[in-house]
């Protein structure tokens, strides 16, 4: 049946030239799984670390790289409506970061939980949020995810707890997500993300110490991108190994670059936490090609060098892409496709968030309360009141 298939195909590609040359190969031409290995990761208290020989398959590959894909254009996108004015006030950027968000989500459930900084478009989208949703909150609109009151930094969906603005704040809020899911006993567990700027917060190892003392299923993640703001991890931190900062916590370092490397190891975290073996704390080795946020042009206290190379040596979407053509399980053609199927998704949305109404002033104050009767809420000043409706 496939060879008559294929044959048809390649009738037409004769026909039509090479428009129709995609077409021509079927799928039992390509390799259907293939086994890869790995970097190994530092491990810290912990008798052995994840599998450094891993198995993708075709369709696993083709989903991470259009995830990826849709990732690094969607901010590019807010790059170009940032420099043109349309989108407004704080925008921190993740490209160079995909394999992390991608991989972590490889690795667990939906209806896991998670819970990050400001770096957070990548995660909404991974986590359930559409483009159009995204790029509509960027610009502030009324079809944004937050129904657009919030912005680049403070993006929701169902559990997924943002977007969070103040350094480091998210990490005790991720330990309370991980004591519900203990609680409830329903073998959830939360992933908990901070980056190499925010380690050293006090608040970050109290939460440690509770989520030790309790034994939470909670993974945390520094994402490490060698910069906190403008300030490399040498000149901020006396020790540099954030994998060992838990102290009492067992811990891995991971090659943030590479996705097989990230979901190998978020899945062994899974499984150690589900055990009820309580925390475990990863770092991901990483890089923003960008700045901090779009006020950063990211080349003060770095080379354009250092970037280039870590684009051209590093580069998550290539890895990948380098891996599936080499071992046939994908053809270049098939990726283009790809890679036009995402452009257009991105445009389409980028319409959507420049043309989409914004929210009206007396649904300012909306959504503070679950649930619950309207009130009243003061403006401001005392005389000026606006009603907030659940």
């Amino acid at each position: 049946m496939l060879t008559n298939i294929s044959n048809v195909l390649k009738a037409c590609a004769q026909r039509n030239g090479a428009a129709a040359v995609v077409s021509a190969r079927t799928y039992a031409d390509f390799t259907t799984q293939a086994t890869f290995e790995i970097k190994k990761c530092d491990v810290f208290k912990l008798d052995e670390g994840p599998a450094t020989q891993v198995v993708m398959t075709r369709d696993e590959g083709l989903q991470y790289y259009r995830t990826m894909q849709t990732m690094r254009r969607m901010e590019l996108k807010a790059d170009q409506l940032y420099k043109q004015k349309i989108i407004r006030g704080f925008c921190h950027l993740y490209d160079g970061q995909e394999a992390c968000a991608v991989g972590i989500e490889a690795a667990i459930n939906l209806s896991d939980h998670l819970i990050t900084a400001y770096r957070a478009h990548g995660y909404t989208y991974t986590r359930g949020g559409t483009v159009k949703e995204i790029m509509a909150e960027l610009t502030g609109r009324r079809g944004g995810i937050a129904k657009g009151k919030g912005g680049s930094m403070h993006m929701y969906c169902k559990h997924f707890y943002g977007g969070n603005g103040i350094v480091g704040a998210q990490v005790p809020l991720g330990a309370g997500v991980a004591l519900a899911c203990k609680y409830q006993g329903n073998n959830e567990l939360c992933v908990c993300l901070y980056g190499d700027g925010a380690a050293n917060q006090g608040q970050i190892f109290e939460t440690y110490n509770m989520a030790a003392l309790w034994k939470l299923p909670v993974i945390f993640i520094c994402e490490n991108n060698r910069y906190g703001m403008g300030t490399s991890v040498e000149r901020a931190a006396a020790s540099t190994d954030y994998f060992k900062r838990g102290e009492f916590i067992p811990g891995l370092r991971v090659d943030g670059m590479d996705i097989l490397c990230v979901r190998e190891a978020s899945k062994f975290a899974a499984d150690h936490c589900r055990s009820g073996k309580g925390p475990i704390l990863m770092e991901l080795q990483t890089y923003r090609y960008h700045g901090h946020s779009m006020s950063d042009p990211g080349v003060s206290y770095r080379t354009r060098e250092e970037i280039q190379e870590v684009r051209s040596k590093s580069d998550p979407i290539s890895l990948l892409k380098d891996r599936m053509l080499s071992n046939n399980m994908a053809s270049v053609e098939e990726l283009k496709e790809i890679d036009v199927e995402v452009r257009k998704e991105i445009e389409d949305a980028a319409q959507y968030a420049t043309t989409d109404p914004e929210p009206p002033l007396e649904e300012l104050c909306n959504h503070i309360f679950h649930n619950n009767p309207p009130l009243e809420v003061r403006g401001t000043n005392p005389w000026s009141k606006l009603k907030s409706v659940s």
